[in-house]
């Protein structure tokens, strides 16, 4: 269990947890902590919402807010509001935004406000203010004010899709991608991040550093000394 009892409201949660377990006996199981909660725990229809320091965790997400509500049959809906932060279980993805909506049944996330997204995996970094992520195809759409970090790439744009599975990457909207100090700039580009090839598409642009002459100048330079 999540808590201990250090109060009566503290046992009524750790009861709570016991209703969730018999209650979805023959579904996912959901287990929660919370400094209160609003809404009767026995009843699949009804709206429950937990508040201060609240904790949620199924079979496959982990999910810490401020406030948390979940509804629907089964409770299948989970509204998270407030320094929210979690992550998948089974895919090894960490995250933090304003708020979450996430459909147990389908598995997708939709990740709201300031949204960082750690893919420990593959080594993957992004920000943006709305990710939308689907659990069942491990593939993450990011919009507006995108910002990724993998390896060396640095990659930027208006609306980016990542498939973790495949390691690719596609960005469009002003898209950029620089590489060191290497600038790649089209309409659409995608980035193979296991072999770190990139194509560009409508309207390219680039800024690629000569290494031949910058080896050949710091050669000239040590026989001068």
């Amino acid at each position: 269990l999540f808590c201990q009892r250090k109060s009566s409201s503290s046992y009524f949660l750790i009861s709570t947890i016991l209703i969730f377990s018999l209650n979805l006996l023959t579904a996912e199981k959901i287990l929660f902590t919370a400094n209160s909660m609003n809404g009767k725990a026995g009843d699949t229809n009804t709206s429950t919402t937990l508040s201060g320091n609240a904790y949620i965790k199924t079979e496959t997400m982990e999910i810490m807010a401020d406030s948390v509500e979940l509804s629907g049959d089964n409770y299948r809906y989970i509204k998270a509001s407030g320094s929210v932060s979690g992550k998948n279980l089974e895919t090894n993805m960490e995250f933090t935004c304003d708020s979450l909506e996430y459909d147990r049944t389908i598995k997708i996330a939709d990740l709201k406000g300031n949204v960082d997204l750690i893919d420990k995996d593959n080594d993957v970094k992004a920000k943006a203010q709305i990710i939308n992520y689907n659990q069942n195809t491990n593939i993450a759409i990011l919009q507006m004010k995108i910002n990724i970090h993998q390896k060396e790439n640095v990659c930027s744009g208006a609306y980016a899709v990542y498939y973790k599975d495949t390691k690719l990457l596609e960005i469009s909207g002003n898209a950029q991608v620089k590489q060191n100090d290497d600038i790649f700039r089209a309409q659409f580009i995608t980035l193979n991040m296991d072999t770190q090839d990139i194509t560009l598409g409508g309207n390219v642009k680039g800024t690629v550093k000569d290494t031949k002459e910058t080896q050949e100048e710091e050669k000239t330079d040590g026989a001068a000394e």
